[in-house]
């Protein structure tokens, strides 16, 4: 059986997640990607515990992460029962609804009949009473946002979650979210947007969303900090066979266009002046910003998680790399989510 390391406290960074009472690592681990039947279960199971060695607490699901869609869920509930089952008041727990699960019209999208029964579905998959954060993964425009809201509080107050939380809405609707949260009695704790030094959409508008997440008091965990591993050293010098680029799928090949390639090559150069790799300077960015609670990282293995975790031993920049990295970290089309939730 597991034993987890005496140490695991000691060495990883904490922040509080906005208002709240509760502390969040400042490198969380997420189960989107590499964490379905596709990956071998032992290559999950060493990532998983490594990271609980390591002080991660926060490990990041949804209904559909896989493949196949529910995939995650089951593995992870395998590694609650088999390894960690005295570990899971150490652990903050997350899933999400909101994108295709199922086929038929309840099977997406923010109703109240969609999100609770995928919460049940999620709890059952994962052996759980209930998890600790429940988000609306997306906005949906064809539901009031009172019904979706709702839903999420009546997550809460059956005790099925601990906390309500949602992602990727833009901040006109994170606004509006609040404002019905408030007139029905929710507390929202969390935003998920994404965010990375090649998709600043956060930064955008005013208020931008990281101006209504301060404002508000609501935390916020990035995800794809790593422009799905544009912002490492994977892509330099063309596109690897099993990459997520070579299968043309969440990330397309002409992302990693010739332009934007040599931004990223420049942005490497600077890391390397830091001390770091690519993927550490780019996590250190997204976290210098002190309304960010968590960067939310996948891995494929031990030592990626690993090279991640270590980003936490250098946090601080100056203001001149601060402006070298501001030249040439900038949108380059990437925000996949964007249509479906923040443009609506």
């Amino acid at each position: 059986m597991f034993v987890p390391a005496a140490d695991r406290y000691e060495s990883m960074t904490y922040r509080r997640c906005g208002r709240s009472g509760l502390d969040l690592p400042a490198i969380a681990l997420g189960l989107w990607q590499n964490f379905g039947r596709a990956t071998p279960y032992g290559t999950q199971r060493e990532i998983v515990l490594r990271a609980v060695d390591l002080g991660i607490t926060h490990i990041d699901l949804a209904n559909n992460y896989g493949p196949p869609p529910g995939a995650a869920e089951e593995n992870f509930g395998r590694m609650l029962a088999e390894d960690l089952p005295g570990l899971r008041d150490e652990l903050v727990i997350s899933t999400k609804a909101g994108y295709l699960m199922w086929p038929g019209p309840y099977g997406e999208g923010g109703s109240r009949k969609y999100l609770l029964a995928s919460l049940d579905q999620s709890l059952e998959r994962m052996g759980l009473d209930y998890v600790d954060i429940f988000y609306s993964h997306r906005f949906d425009p064809t539901t009031p946002l009172r019904e979706t809201l709702g839903a999420l509080k009546t997550a809460v107050d059956s005790g099925r979650a601990l906390y309500a939380g949602i992602s990727s809405y833009s901040a006109e609707r994170t606004l509006e979210a609040l404002e019905v949260a408030d007139d029905i009695g929710l507390d929202i704790l969390v935003h998920q947007p994404s965010y990375s030094l090649l998709n600043r959409w956060v930064e955008d508008g005013d208020p931008s969303v990281l101006d209504v997440l301060g404002s508000s008091g609501m935390g916020a965990v990035v995800f794809s900090p790593l422009a799905q591993g544009m912002l490492t050293d994977k892509y330099l010098e063309g596109v690897p066979e099993n990459s997520r680029a070579a299968q043309d799928a969440s990330l397309r090949r002409n992302f990693l266009a010739p332009e934007v390639l040599d931004r990223v090559r420049a942005l490497n150069e600077i890391a390397g002046s830091r001390g770091q790799s690519l993927a550490q300077m780019a996590l250190a960015w997204v976290l210098r910003d002190p309304r960010v609670t968590t960067a939310l990282v996948g891995a494929s293995s031990v030592a990626q998680l690993e090279d991640s975790v270590a980003a936490l031993e250098n946090l601080d920049f100056s203001e001149s790399e601060l402006a070298a990295i501001d030249e040439h970290a900038v949108e380059a089309g990437i925000n996949i989510w964007a249509p479906r939730s923040s443009d609506l």
